[in-house]
């Protein structure tokens, strides 16, 4: 029987066929993140994420089953080593392109996961190892989650929850979490972000109160614990980099320094337009002025004065001069 390649049949029939391969790999991610938390997926826990009705789920479970990527173990669900290699794809994927969209077209960070949802399907390997070459293999997505690689284990998700970090104890942020959306909304508009260095001043069951030495932020225990955290002292500086290194923010006025590096983090267009301006190894840079709030403070670099702002300088580490 032949099938039309052109016209309104052929194009319901690839979007049919796009639609079952989202439902499957929507399926797959869903059993891969439920495994990697400790939890047990089940027909209701696809039922709330998939928003399909009984018998579509039904024959979608099936037809996993049927291919190999999924076993059932009574309402349980369990991948496969196959349907773990397509769900790892299919994670993989998502995190490339949120740091793309992130970092290349500069999308800001409370829209990426919406828009990496879209894009994640149809991506072949080919096109993964191009993309994530061209970012310079990153490790970790704008969220701080990590980025599997092409064909290695799920990694584990960096830090400690807030809920189960002492009080009064610094920890910086290295993963925000990006799920519920509504969640991150929240941390993005209090301004917090990764890298940032916080405290737990307080917590009860109805708010939990971060500082950082400047500001506080009253969060919902729900909303915080979508914080996780490191000890401040777990990221040396790497091999071969002078003692004494500080980010350029820690520089006071008037002090002069030596650029060191750029923080290997920063990635993308941001990261190229500090070394247009100059932001290399070796450069002589002095703090000039801060604006009475503080932020941006102007520096002073190969004869020129350029404001940045703290999390641009945060990025810049520096050596100060005597």
């Amino acid at each position: 029987m032949l099938t039309p390649s052109y016209g309104l049949l052929a194009q319901a029939g690839k979007y049919r066929l796009a639609l079952a391969r989202e439902r499957t790999e929507n399926a797959l991610k869903h059993l891969l993140r439920q495994a990697t938390e400790g939890h047990a997926a089940s027909f209701a826990s696809l039922e709330g994420v998939l928003h399909m009705g009984d018998r579509r789920l039904m024959a979608l479970t099936q037809r996993l089953e049927r291919d190999g990527l999924v076993r059932s173990e009574g309402t349980q669900f369990q991948l496969t080593p196959e349907g773990e290699r397509v769900a790892l794809h299919v994670l993989r994927a998502h995190r490339l392109w949120e740091l793309y969209l992130a970092d290349e077209l500069g999308v800001p960070i409370d829209r990426v996961h919406e828009q990496a949802e879209r894009a994640e399907h149809g991506l072949s390997k080919e096109q993964l190892d191009r993309l994530s070459a061209s970012m310079g293999h990153p490790e970790l997505d704008p969220h701080g989650d990590p980025i599997p690689t092409g064909d290695g284990p799920v990694p584990e998700s960096p830090g400690t929850p807030l809920g189960a970090w002492p009080p009064s104890t610094p920890g910086r942020i290295v993963h925000l979490e990006d799920e519920p959306p509504l969640a991150f909304a929240q941390l993005s508009a209090e301004g917090l972000r990764l890298g940032q260095i916080v405290r737990v001043v307080e917590r009860s069951p109805t708010r939990v109160v971060l500082s950082d030495g400047e500001s506080e932020y009253r969060l919902a225990p729900m909303v915080a614990a979508n914080i996780h955290v490191a000890a401040v002292t777990a990221e040396p500086a790497p091999a071969g980099w002078p003692e004494g290194v500080i980010p350029l923010t820690g520089l006071p006025s008037g002090a002069s320094a030596e650029v060191v590096a750029l923080d290997p983090a920063f990635r993308g267009f941001a990261r190229r337009r500090l070394l247009d301006l100059g932001f290399t190894p070796g450069a002589r840079i002095r703090s000039d002025l801060a604006t009475f709030a503080g932020d941006p403070r102007a520096y002073r670099l190969r004869g020129t004065t350029i404001a940045l702002r703290r999390e641009q300088s945060d990025r810049v580490l520096v050596k100060p001069l005597a």
